[in-house]
């Protein structure tokens, strides 16, 4: 039990983003599974953009379009499938099954800690780092 409450303390505790995060690691997950819609630069401009219904968003605003605060957990939610978006007539990638295992509590923005994958908080990190 005093372990469950030290543990619960320290994810209070924690700053917004993850401990132990790996922005590189996030860099090279957003090439291989996000630059081919959302582009090389996370402008929205990737090869695939024609061929989708709805048309990817820049995500290097994120923040900006959030009052200046990013949206940890929309941005989680949608990598994770919790909050699918629709794109192409189907469902955008959900790669929380490719991510599974190796849980990682973060704090979300509203200061409550959700839980999510090690690669989703790496992904999320480099997110954060090209916000504009």
């Amino acid at each position: 039990m005093k372990h469950i409450i030290a543990t619960f303390a320290l994810i209070c505790s924690a700053p917004l983003t993850a401990m132990g995060q790996d922005i590189s690691t996030g860099a090279t997950l957003y090439q291989r599974h996000c630059a081919t819609c959302h582009g090389v630069e996370a402008r929205g401009n990737g090869p695939m953009r024609p061929a989708l219904l709805l048309q990817p968003p820049s995500l290097r605003d994120l923040a900006t379009r959030n009052d200046g605060t990013f949206p940890v957990i929309r941005v989680v939610s949608r990598i994770d499938g919790r909050d699918p978006l629709v794109s192409h007539g189907s469902p955008m990638p959900v790669y929380g099954w490719y991510f599974e295992g190796d849980d990682t509590a973060i704090k979300a923005e509203t200061g409550q800690p959700i839980l999510t994958s090690k690669p989703i908080v790496d992904l999320m990190a480099y997110l954060q780092s090209i916000q504009e």
